[in-house]
């Protein structure tokens, strides 16, 4: 890209009247924030990159009283439009050594701004140099000190071929597989069209293209992912301003069907979730203005609105929702970040604590989450500190009525740990906030506020770089999550970490598996993932599990525990792979691997079975015909299965309860 060279009028009386023109004048400074009035002076016989020379410069110093992280940047908002250059040395004046350097390393305005990151030892003095390359016009920076930075991160940005189709909003983004070929797919809306960017095994995209034909809400606001109608292809649910629509996919997954529903709902964030734990999913969308609405599936295809129970403030202000397991019961809690008027009590944030029953009830104070008027639009939530249960980091869409907000979970109750973590002292806000781990190493990092900040697993983080917020997913399948938006693909450049990827396929539960919690032990410990529809603000990320493994080679075990009840492990796991796990039809499966008979009458049968169990002993029944084929598959309230629409042959059946599964055959006449 072409960088205009402004005009330098130097001045020697003007240099020295600052003491900053060389580096014997570099002016000490601290933390905090710079102006540089204009750039002249003296500019470095060193260059730290392949770089043409400066005609001139300014110097500063700085010297930590420990070691720490620092980030140096001009990627302000007061300097929107700019272009600046930054080198940093150490060393003495006569023998500088090169730190780190950057030019375009910000991502505000133009991108030709700068952002460098790197850590400092106590004592040591660095010289912070600014140069006229491209400008010499005043500007200003900062300087932040924080916990030691951890290995460099960085992306590149590519528009995907073939390139995102013009016109398409920034809302409507999704990375998701969408062909169970377990590779990430790019989803996008323009009019009436699907547009999906199929990813290829040997790399790139095939653009498919999927009329859907007149559709009444546009998802304007947000869009999320999954299979509603059980045919084992995703679905899309729009969130728009006046309503929302579906797409439903046909059975081979060749076209969409669009299903508007005529009630008015100011969309927010969407989701897809099995909300009565029924192996159906439902979908659930934030009403601005109103309480809330969700959809429960009727299993037949359709889907029944319903409003209110799930958020009832008469005022909405319901923006990011979220369905996480904060209690550790195996069943999805609903959290809503809330943002509604200056003084309105709808911008208070909820927890919808779920009893078990189909009921849910608020539980925000009782577990000392409470954040007054806080204003958020949404909410990372992940194990942090890697001790099992959901940790929360509830983000800020303004600093007006306090910052970020920062939780530990200590066993369904949390204490805020917000000082000294970093996010308490950055002051970027945004819609977005999410969580995933972006350099492998194991701990999860934040992304949120205009920047993705690196997690340190004990509940600090670095500001690695500027990036606004987008969709996440692995879209050139190397293991290193990517992001899309702004018409483009940030590629992580990866590092040397290793990784592996979870794809759950329920059986029992929904299709995607949504709502399950995935555990992976290593040699350095456990950490998890659930696997959501939605998260964020506006955004549909990967329904894959992604997990950095650091420098450890081999996974000693993955567990899967099922919305149904069911646990699958699997062990001595190859690294830096994809692993698809199949909900009780793996080879591996723990927890209920002990079969024992059962009698079921009549044997043979015509229309119902009955099974000689305990009623309280099964949560689920799957019939499979001589093949392995499951032709059958309920939560059954009795002990009476209607088995009239089977046809004529030998089956087996599978009553599987909470400590072991039971199996029997019969004849269906």
């Amino acid at each position: 890209m072409f960088k205009p060279v402004l005009t330098l009028v130097c001045s020697a009386m003007f240099a020295s009247a600052f003491g900053q023109g060389q580096c014997s004048g570099a002016l000490p400074i601290t933390a905090g924030t710079h102006v540089v009035d204009t750039v002249v002076g003296t500019p470095p016989s060193l260059l730290c990159s392949q770089w043409q020379p400066a005609p001139a410069a300014v110097w500063y110093a700085y010297t930590p009283a420990s070691d720490l992280g620092l980030t140096v940047s001009s990627d302000l908002l007061a300097n929107i439009g700019g272009d600046t250059r930054l080198s940093v040395f150490r060393g003495t004046c006569d023998q500088l050594v090169c730190v780190t350097a950057d030019d375009d390393g910000g991502d505000l305005g133009n991108g030709f701004l700068s952002l460098a990151n790197f850590n400092v030892s106590q004592g040591v003095t660095y010289y912070l140099v600014w140069d006229s390359r491209w400008n010499s016009s005043g500007f200003t920076f900062s300087v932040e000190e924080g916990p030691l930075h951890m290995e460099p991160l960085s992306f590149t940005s590519t528009a995907p071929e073939p390139p995102l189709a013009t016109g398409i909003g920034t809302f409507v983004l999704a990375v998701v597989d969408m062909n169970n070929d377990l590779l990430d797919d790019i989803v996008t809306v323009q009019g009436t069209n699907v547009l999906i960017h199929m990813q290829q095994p040997e790399g790139g995209f095939e653009l498919r293209t999927f009329p859907t034909g007149p559709v009444a809400n546009a998802p304007s606001w947000s869009l999320c992912a999954g299979d509603l109608n059980g045919d084992g292809h995703n679905d899309l649910v729009y969130g728009g301003q006046q309503g929302v629509s579906m797409m439903m996919s046909n059975s081979s997954g060749t076209a969409f069907t669009a299903v508007s529903y005529p009630q008015y709902v100011f969309s927010q964030r969407s989701n897809m979730v099995d909300i009565d734990n029924d192996g159906l999913l439902d979908a659930f969308v934030c009403h601005d203005v109103d309480p809330n609405v969700f959809f429960t599936n009727n299993g037949d295809g359709t889907l029944a609105f319903h409003q209110g129970g799930l958020g009832d403030h008469p005022d909405g202000g319901n923006y990011g929702s979220i369905w996480i397991d904060y209690d550790n019961d195996r069943d999805m809690d609903l959290y809503i970040a809330k943002c509604k008027g200056s003084e309105s009590t709808a911008r208070r944030d909820e927890l919808h604590r779920n009893n078990g029953d189909g009921t849910f009830t608020e539980v925000i104070d009782q577990v000392g989450l409470g954040t007054g008027m806080h204003q958020s639009w949404s909410s990372a939530w992940g194990d942090f500190d890697r001790d099992g249960d959901l940790d929360v980091v509830i983000g800020a869409s303004t600093t007006i009525n306090g910052g970020h907000k920062v939780f530990r979970n200590d066993n369904g109750r949390f204490t805020e740990v917000t000082a000294g973590s970093g996010l308490d002292i950055f002051m970027g806000t945004s819609n977005e906030w999410t969580t995933h781990d972006f350099n492998n190493d194991g701990h999860l990092d934040i992304l949120g506020g205009g920047a993705l900040h690196l997690g340190r697993g004990d509940f600090t983080f670095a500001r690695a770089l500027n990036t606004n917020n987008h969709a996440v997913g692995d879209l050139n399948d190397d293991g290193f999550l990517d992001l899309l938006g702004d018409n483009a693909i940030r590629y992580n450049n990866g590092n040397g970490n290793n990784w592996l990827k979870v794809h759950t396929t329920g059986t029992v539960s929904n299709h995607n598996g949504i709502g399950a919690r995935v555990i992976v032990t290593t040699a350095s410990g456990s950490q998890m993932r659930e696997i959501r529809s939605g998260d964020g603000f506006r955004y549909m990320s990967s329904l894959t599990a992604h997990f950095g493994l650091g420098t450890d080679e081999l996974v000693d075990e993955v567990r899967v525990l099922w919305p149904s009840g069911l646990t699958t492990v699997i062990t001595d796991v190859d690294i830096n792979k994809t692993v698809e796990i199949i909900e009780n039809t793996t080879t591996d499966v723990a927890d209920v691997t002990e079969e024992a008979p059962f009698r079921l009458f009549p044997n043979p049968v015509t229309n119902e079975l009955t099974l000689d169990l305990p009623a309280q002993e099964v949560i689920s029944i799957i019939i499979t015909d001589a093949t392995g084929r499951v032709v059958l598959q309920d939560k059954p309230t009795t002990l009476w299965i209607d088995v009239s629409r089977l046809s004529a042959g030998m089956y087996t059946i599978q009553a599987i309860g909470r400590e072991r599964s039971h199996s029997a055959r019969f004849t269906k006449h």
